[in-house]
């Protein structure tokens, strides 16, 4: 089995609209897996790596997350920093997005939160959230049911929306804007860079695609996608990278190349900014952490 295919998780939802969670560490249900609902994550004990999507990076206690439909997911406490078991690791909720689609068109004012919503198909971490407020927000969703869980998790949500610092993890998850004519061809320019990101597409050829000069295409191509355009394919080429990566035993100069780069220092550089190690230290720890639970049941 690949460890690019996770697990995947069914959620029966025949009984709640979302559904509660919590447990300790050690557990099977630690593993590397998605389902179809967004999930609300916090971590209350231990410290270890979190993996989202493409996405490697350190979590600790009161770390906060918010990962999106069908985003592989996985904590995976330290064992040398937090060697005895905890009686409770993770408190967590997942709800579908059909339940978010319906809320939003009985009540117009939740499309506030739409850009969480995209943000959470790559992941997202809020940053300095205050731990004890989360928990508490947890502790009444769970100590709660019918009308009164649903009203206090929309409390939450709300107050999770006004956070300021909102770190998004996965670079793999890309999802095309909608609305104005300008969004549109900015999607299309989008479209042909996540189909085509090997090619050589240069500032000028995209501001042509989408019938725009170079500066307001740069202004507007920023101002959908969040990042500059250059930024923004290499950010695509560094997450197909991640995925080769740890689903192939390919060498990484022959993965820098076959992702579009075509300097190996270049590929190096940029994959070191965007990921905070090196491409073979990604490799290392990607596989030395999400085929731990394959090599165990093996």
């Amino acid at each position: 089995m690949s460890i690019i295919l996770p697990e995947y998780e069914y959620v029966d939802r025949a009984t709640e609209t979302i559904r509660y969670l919590e447990h300790g560490w050690p557990t099977d249900l630690c593993r590397w897996h998605s389902h179809e609902e967004y999930e609300l994550h916090l971590i209350t004990a231990t410290r270890g790596k979190a993996f989202v999507g493409d996405y490697i990076g350190d979590f600790k206690p009161g770390a906060l997350f918010l990962t999106g439909p069908n985003l592989p997911h996985n904590w995976v406490t330290d064992e040398i920093t937090s060697p005895e078991p905890v009686e409770i690791r993770d408190m967590l909720v997942q709800f579908h997005p059909e339940n978010v689609k319906t809320l939003t068109q009985a009540f117009p004012e939740f499309n506030e939160m739409n850009a969480m919503w995209d943000a959470a198909k790559s992941g997202i971490e809020f940053v300095g959230f205050d731990p004890t407020f989360a928990r508490g927000h947890f502790e009444r969703i769970r100590n709660t049911r019918g009308a009164e869980r649903i009203a206090a998790f929309i409390r939450f949500l709300v107050r999770v929306n006004e956070h300021a610092e909102k770190k998004v993890l996965s670079v793999a998850s890309v999802t095309q804007p909608e609305g104005n004519s300008k969004q549109a061809r900015i999607g299309n320019v989008v479209d042909h860079i996540v189909q085509n990101f090997t090619e050589d597409i240069s500032l000028d050829q995209a501001a042509d695609m989408a019938n725009m000069s170079v500066a307001a295409f740069s202004r507007n191509f920023q101002k959908v996608t969040g990042n500059r355009f250059v930024e923004f394919v290499n950010r695509i080429r560094i997450g197909h990278a991640c995925s080769m990566l740890y689903a192939t035993d390919d060498q990484v100069s022959t993965i820098c190349y076959d992702v579009g780069f075509q300097n190996l220092a270049n590929f190096n550089r940029h994959f070191l900014k965007m990921k905070g190690m090196t491409p073979t230290e990604y490799r290392e720890t990607a596989r030395a952490e999400l085929v731990r639970k394959e090599r165990v049941d093996s």
